[in-house]
């Protein structure tokens, strides 16, 4: 099986146009093999575009893409609870479990582990494949030689993210809303206001994290453009892309590019760089390093 390219669910909260044209320029013009459609971060932003997914849905389809709905990454109520319910048992293609409750529900049948489910050894990854799991998103921590061992024994497809802030942790609390002197019940979404999510520093002034309403990011965006060629020899069969505001139909070409070898990891990085602006590169985690660091190919 030939490599494929995919792009994860948004992230942050876009205005509903904004996301609904994102997705429609993707399927018009962006070279991804996988899209995946869905909130993965809070339920509260999910009514904004709900009536957006049908269309976007059927454009991608249109255009020949594979469609994944992702779910939350943390169920905290009743109500998400019973949204998932029916998410998992109305949908016609494949659901992305971010959250073991969601695992639960899809047991027996084929279905995609996230990111946000812990898989780190083989003994998890096994677990998941004898209840159905085709695909896991490994956890963005895992390295080379996590990727290796994982890959060893299993008859999963794994993905790995490439390019974008790194989703590192997930809360009940709204720190998007504290920082406004708000209440995550009346947030008024101002999570809105950072379409990249908000950045944070140090006491020294240095940009260290970012918050996403209640999701903690990294503040350097995951590039693993030089690393492409080894993880395929490994056996990565899917490379994700996590969206941002930053042109994804020309990150997608890059990345595109790089795969079948047309141009350079540095020529790619360069490219990259341009794009994305005055945000720094990591690729730490991937190297067995502090994940922040940026190991350099060349």
């Amino acid at each position: 099986m030939s490599a494929k390219l995919a792009l994860g669910p948004v992230l942050f909260n876009w205005k509903p146009e904004v996301w609904r044209d994102f997705y429609f320029r993707i399927a018009d013009e962006a070279d991804v093999d996988t899209v995946y459609v869905g909130e993965a971060v809070c339920s509260k932003r999910t009514p904004f575009y709900a009536p957006h997914i049908p269309d976007v849905i059927e454009r991608l389809q249109e255009a020949g893409k594979e469609v994944i709905l992702s779910t939350l990454a943390l169920i905290m109520n009743a109500r998400e609870m019973n949204e998932l319910r029916e998410t998992t048992k109305d949908a016609e293609m494949l659901v992305e479990a971010n959250d073991v409750s969601a695992c639960a529900l899809l047991a027996g049948r084929p279905h995609v582990i996230g990111p946000y489910v812990n898989v780190y050894n083989e003994g998890t990854l096994k677990y998941f494949t004898d209840r159905g799991a085709t695909r896991v998103c490994l956890p963005v921590e895992l390295g080379h030689d996590a990727m290796d061992a994982l890959l060893a024994n299993t008859p999963a497809e794994l993905e790995v993210q490439v390019f974008g802030r790194l989703p590192l942790a997930i809360s009940a609390r709204c720190y998007h809303a504290r920082s406004h002197m708000l209440h995550k019940d009346s947030c008024q979404f101002v999570c809105d206001q950072d379409p990249d999510g908000m950045e944070l520093a140090t006491l020294d002034h240095e940009p260290f994290l970012v918050v996403n309403g209640v999701q903690t990011m990294s503040h350097s965006y995951q590039n693993l453009t030089a690393e492409l060629a080894q993880m395929q020899d490994l056996g990565i069969q899917h490379f994700r892309l996590s969206p941002h505001t930053a042109d994804m139909v020309a990150v997608a070409k890059i990345y595109r590019d790089v795969m079948k070898t047309e141009i350079a990891a540095d020529e790619a990085d360069e490219q990259l760089g341009t794009l994305i602006g005055d945000v720094p590169f990591s690729n730490g985690y991937y190297h067995g390093v502090n994940g922040v660091d940026f190991v350099s190919q060349t």
